[in-house]
């Protein structure tokens, strides 16, 4: 029933570009949650047999092809959710190029996937690469700048780079927040959280 759904909403779409379309697939607009858990998966699955015979330029095919790498990683299966989204990753710099902003959240997807796995060097080669281009981009002020930089400085000490991770959020991140979103966003908090954890946990860090 979900599966005919989100195949008719598609349809709608692209024949009188009216109601949800593709979001039908990952959204149910009985009651405005996301689809999670096996339902998502199983939703996924359905979504990329049915469009995967289209061109691989065709947004509803690059669309499940994230809605899957995507499922896949949040019910836990990281390993397999990696080349989707490496593939992903691929197929939008071949296809998407001219969208930065695509091209960074797809590496930021394969990012998460390589740190989950223990991949943890490579995530944090990307992720340094995604934070540079949103900077780029759209300055160290905006919104997903700094929930990138967050991500980057969270990595950052894991690997052991304590005091460039706390550098970042001091001295950029968290003078950006607090004038962009205010101190009492929920992106500024954990930034601050993000600072105090990477400060406590230094093995080398002093009283002051």
């Amino acid at each position: 029933c979900l599966v005919r759904q989100a195949e008719m909403s598609v349809k709608e779409w692209e024949d009188q570009r009216t109601g949800e379309g593709f979001m039908k697939w990952n959204t149910c607009f009985d009651c405005g949650q996301s689809f999670h858990g096996p339902v998502l998966l199983a939703l996924s699955w359905a979504a990329w047999k049915m469009y995967l015979g289209l061109p691989e330029n065709n947004g509803t095919r690059w669309g499940c092809m994230s809605l899957l790498g995507d499922a896949l990683r949040s019910n836990g299966r990281c390993a397999e959710a990696l080349p989707v989204m490496e593939a992903h990753l691929a197929l939008t710099r071949r296809g998407w190029s001219h969208e930065q902003e695509y091209v960074l959240a797809s590496q930021t997807n394969v990012s998460t996937c390589l740190s989950a796995v223990g991949r943890h060097n490579e995530a944090l080669a990307i992720l340094r690469e995604v934070y540079a281009g949103w900077v780029a981009k759209r300055g160290v002020s905006y919104h997903e700048t700094i929930k990138c930089g967050s991500n980057l400085a969270a990595s950052l000490a894991r690997a052991g780079f304590w005091d460039e991770g706390s550098t970042l959020l001091r001295d950029q991140l968290l003078p950006a927040a607090r004038r962009s979103l205010g101190d009492d966003h929920d992106t500024t908090l954990q930034v601050n959280m993000h600072l105090a954890a990477t400060l406590y946990g230094n093995p080398e860090r002093t009283r002051d």
